[in-house]
């Protein structure tokens, strides 16, 4: 891994200098292992003058065996809104012992994006420096643990567009996580080893872009069967595209609050003749889906909501069939957000 140009900031003992901001509960330094280290329990440290677009981080970690989310955040572009990498120790050795995500208007999407190229399998070792390099081209990333010459996690597609911006390592929850030896090379056209895999189109039926309403409060749908004029009279409304996945992250366009954490989303179907369609749909957290102004189905898929070890994923675990008439059918899905990603998905069988 080329570090062969650009500017290099070198933190062996990361808490002394001054141009590393500190934000949160405990962010101590300490002598952890031999190394000079800061001690992260529910907060940051950021380096707000990065400027990082391209190049490399490097870092070393020491975690516990413990539930928590340890983090590097990078291409920060203000408190909501940046890449984010994390581990999980209580996953170690499982599919999402790791995860890549982006975070739009304060929301991670981790429900949104799993799989391949966002969330992968690896053995954590607790109670040891861990080294981690993170090699970022352009739209795409790398992550290598110690010496191991083939990285961990390909990012085939870092969502976000590529923008400079600050770096922050964070740990908001109430455990110890320690970080030494933080090095940050800005550098251009660093070289990605892994190739990604073609990307195949999207299955026919595919809903590829939805409209999108402002935000409303979710319980003005609660006893609602029908849509009625004026509960979207005073809606604004916006086009956002599905992603390769056929996944709409509705938080690139807002974010929640307590009392604003729902939008409407509709497409029109047209059906040259009156039909029975089957319409399978994934969703994050709850969903109500009308179609022509009437209520067809409520459900939730939030964490844990199916058993203990569902995760919030989206799918297409749901399906209705759609009774559609001659001409332009309204297809619209109220959907409301907690936290793990705000998204919808649908195709017409």
């Amino acid at each position: 891994m080329s570090r062969r140009a650009g500017r290099r900031c070198r933190n062996t003992g990361a808490v002394r200098l001054p141009r590393w901001k500190f934000y949160g509960k405990t962010t101590v330094p300490e002598i952890r292992m031999g190394k000079n280290a800061l001690r992260l329990n529910q907060g940051s440290a950021v380096l707000a003058d990065a400027n990082f677009t391209n190049g490399t981080i490097s870092f070393d970690i020491s975690i516990k065996q413990a539930r928590y989310f340890p983090s590097i955040r990078f291409r920060i572009q203000g408190q909501d809104d940046f890449e984010e990498f994390y581990i999980r120790p209580h996953q170690s050795g499982n599919p999402d012992a790791m995860q890549y995500m982006p975070v739009y208007n304060g929301l991670g999407g981790w429900q949104l994006y799993h799989g391949p190229g966002f969330t992968n399998a690896a053995p954590l070792p607790f109670d040891r420096w861990l080294h981690v390099t993170i090699v970022v081209n352009d739209r795409q990333a790398e992550v290598f643990f110690d010496d191991n010459p083939e990285p961990v996690l390909f990012i085939s597609k870092l969502k976000r567009s590529p923008a400079a911006g600050m770096i922050a390592l964070t740990n908001l929850a109430p455990e110890d996580a320690w970080y030494a030896n933080v090095s940050v090379t800005p550098e251009n056209g660093l070289p990605i080893k892994s190739k990604p895999r073609p990307v195949p189109p999207l299955p026919a039926g595919t809903i590829a872009g939805w409209e999108v309403s402002s935000p409303f409060p979710e319980k003005l749908l609660a006893s609602e069967t029908r849509l009625s004029s004026a509960l979207h009279a005073t809606l604004s409304w916006e086009k956002l595209a599905a992603d390769e996945m056929g996944t709409a992250d509705l938080s690139i366009l807002h974010r929640i609050s307590k009392d604003t954490n729902t939008v409407f989303v509709k497409t029109v179907i047209h059906a040259d003749r009156d039909t029975v369609r089957k319409f399978a749909f994934g969703f994050s957290d709850r969903a109500r889906l009308f179609l022509n102004g009437k209520l067809l189905y409520a459900g939730a898929d939030n964490f844990m909501s199916r058993d203990y070890r569902f995760l919030g994923t989206i799918g297409y675990f749901d399906a209705v069939w759609l009774d559609l008439k001659k001409g332009q059918n309204e297809v619209w899905i109220a959907v409301s957000e907690d936290f793990g990603g705000w998204g919808v998905k649908a195709r017409l069988e």
